[in-house]
């Protein structure tokens, strides 16, 4: 890993992006950070800047493709050849489907979904002739397993994940030497829940139990670096992935019980509120939203995967004793 290493993050003004550009600048990266906002961009450079990473804010809509592609190509004349994509950007409408209006729903893909795919197809055009890179798109459990009042981020997960999966084969047929994973994750204590567009009578909230965003930027910066597949983040992603696959039925039964009451507090908020589909919503936020109390700051799951082999072997370790230690008890 280089600390010169080049690397673009979408949606790096809050959230999840922000943490991630912050985990990198830690390494003196040079980082292409890509949002609407201005502002929220100027506030993600200046802490990159103070924690020891090099900073190249570019205004840009990931759903035009035109203009993803330029960001690109102004990375690579101002940073250099870059060396890792990662794909967050997103936006989304908390409503029952029924409420959301064609228009809301085709915007909320095309930042969320196309976003990543316009992201992804400007990395490789510049990766493939180098023959190496990595790109990391930002999935979540909802990927696997849709919830109600999220029916276009649901949606576009569920799309990535089948992108993903078609372009991995891809370029292993053609044995290219750019690695694509996809990072899944649980609920997080992000600023989405006060700036997306939301139609429900009370404030949205992530189903907990919630996790930090800093948990996710680590398992981002690990998937770049790691030639992974897929990261799980959080007890509750592997639940969902393994329930979706034994039982989905049960699924579609908890989902209908649960899923509306755990994605909404008690404070009441006047619908619709706007929120950041169509222009960006300039909060002065960073990484972190509301639930500070109530997030962890830790993922066993991920520590877990970071370290599978190390855990294999020691398993495979304990059973070669304990296949010793039975087999003396037997002569």
């Amino acid at each position: 890993m280089s600390g010169h290493e080049v690397v673009v993050v979408t949606g790096a003004s809050k959230g999840v992006g922000r943490a991630v550009a912050e985990r990198f600048a830690r390494d003196g990266a040079r980082l292409a950070l890509l949002a609407r906002g201005r502002q929220g961009l100027e506030r993600t450079a200046r802490e990159v800047e103070r924690l020891g990473g090099v900073a190249l804010p570019l205004p840009t809509d990931v759903a035009d493709y035109d203009a993803v592609d330029a960001a690109a190509a102004a990375t690579e004349e101002a940073l250099g050849p870059i060396d890792v994509w990662v794909n967050d950007a997103m936006t989304t409408v908390f409503a029952f489907f029924e409420e959301i209006e064609p228009e809301e729903f085709r915007r909320a893909t095309e930042v969320t979904y196309l976003g990543s795919v316009w992201g992804t197809k400007a990395a490789l055009e510049r990766m493939r002739p180098r023959d190496r890179g990595a790109i990391v798109q930002v999935g979540s459990a909802m990927a696997y397993r849709g919830i109600p009042l999220q029916s276009p981020y649901c949606g576009a997960k569920h799309a990535m994940k089948g992108f993903f999966e078609s372009l991995r084969s891809e370029l292993r047929h053609q044995r290219s030497g750019v690695h694509v994973s996809m990072v899944q994750l649980p609920g997080l204590n992000t600023p989405q829940f006060d700036h997306c567009r939301s139609k429900m009578r009370y404030k949205p909230m992530p189903v907990p139990p919630i996790y930090q965003p800093e948990v996710a930027a680590d398992a981002v910066h690990f998937a770049a670096h790691h030639r992974r597949r897929q990261i799980y983040v959080g007890a509750p992603t592997v639940y969902t992935i393994l329930g979706e696959r034994i039982a989905p039925w049960l699924g579609d039964w908890y989902m209908a019980r649960t899923g509306v009451g755990s994605q909404l507090t008690e404070q009441p908020i006047e619908p619709p509120r706007e929120g950041n589909l169509f222009a960006p919503v300039d909060e002065r936020r960073d990484a972190h939203g509301d639930f500070d109390q109530r997030a962890h700051p830790r993922s066993a799951v991920l520590w877990a995967s970071k370290r599978r082999r190390q855990l294999a072997g020691s398993v495979l370790a304990g059973a070669a004793v304990a296949a010793g230690a039975a087999a003396r008890l037997r002569t």
